[in-house]
């Protein structure tokens, strides 16, 4: 299993005989919400001195993010859960994910504490990818030159990672979800190096959808949602042909009830039960912001217009 799941379990791996990291490992350490072409850059970075080093590779991340846990609801919406990070994580070619329960107890953690516990007697780091602005540890007192002195010490190496520009700024998550804030779904693919999705397990919903004769999946969503409207999407799952076409809603529902956020997918030609899946929506093009209407009716009416914008723009591409 290429997950590791705190530091009990990070622990307990490494007082193996076998551990597979008894000769150490290259690791970074960072939220990677997204996994963009920024983070597949320092991935990149990692596997390339994992590889040098002959010794495994590690990504270490935390559960809630700092931000959520200091900021609360007032933290960036998430481009993507948990699940589905790790595994844009190991398909990008990373040996262990290491996920770190970021809560009280470990925020109290001092900077060589974390180092000393984490770094060596957990991982046995030999090598580490991270930012020259990479703060840790309480009150944010570690920094990259701690690091840097500490492996001169005890035998491990720092790197700083490697920026990625596009269009003179640089890639990031909080520029990628100004892109689909706006709807700005290419410039956000551009940012991602693949189109955006969202990966969720199908709910029951109101039903609402029947009503309307549109029959929808209820995605599960992970909080907030980083983009709100219509658009044009193709759905990936175990009961459905690859990039089966669809429209989608994302946000709200302001005509229904306005609460609790919400991804509603209709796939076109489509009527088999979809209840318990997990499903893969990718936006291919955003069709219009999401409206508050008088009525059912003229809801009812306007998803028939999107439903038929869809399909006039999968007919054209």
């Amino acid at each position: 299993m290429a997950l590791i799941r705190g530091l009990t379990n990070l622990k307990r791996l490494a007082s193996r005989a076998d551990s597979p990291l008894a000769d150490g490992c290259v690791m970074t350490v960072g939220n990677f919400d997204g996994v963009h072409r920024g983070h597949q850059t320092i991935l990149g970075q990692v596997r390339s001195s994992a590889r040098r080093l002959g010794v495994p590779s590690v990504v270490m991340v935390f559960e809630p993010q700092p931000r959520e846990f200091f900021q609360g609801a007032d933290a960036p919406s998430r481009l993507m859960g948990f699940r589905q990070k790790y595994e844009a994580l190991i398909a990008e070619g990373v040996d262990y994910v290491l996920c770190i329960r970021f809560d009280e107890r470990f925020r109290q953690y001092s900077a060589m504490g974390f180092i000393e516990d984490v770094l060596i007697d957990g991982l046995s780091v030999r090598h580490i990818v991270v930012g020259d602005d990479f703060r840790f540890g309480n009150d944010r007192s570690g920094d990259f030159k701690l690091l840097v002195k500490v492996g001169e010490e005890r035998d491990f190496t720092v790197e700083n990672t490697q920026t990625v520009t596009v269009e003179g700024e640089r890639v990031s998550s909080t520029r990628i979800r100004n892109c689909l804030s706006q709807g700005l779904l290419g410039e956000a693919e551009t940012l991602l190096g693949r189109p955006y999705a969202i990966a969720g397990r199908v709910v029951y919903g109101r039903q609402l959808g029947r009503q309307l004769d549109c029959p929808t999946a209820n995605i599960r969503l992970t909080g907030v949602p980083p983009m709100r409207g219509v658009c044009v999407v193709t759905v990936d799952g175990e009961s459905v042909e690859p990039e089966q076409p669809g429209v989608a809603n994302i946000g709200y529902r302001p005509t229904v009830d306005g609460r609790m956020p919400a991804l509603e997918v209709h796939l076109l030609d489509f009527s088999q039960s979809l209840y318990g899946e997990r499903l893969t929506v990718t936006f291919r093009h955003y069709l219009r912001n999401e409206t508050n209407f008088d009525s059912l009716e003229k809801l009812q009416k306007q998803i028939q217009v999107d439903i038929e914008q869809a399909r006039d723009w999968f007919r054209h591409h």
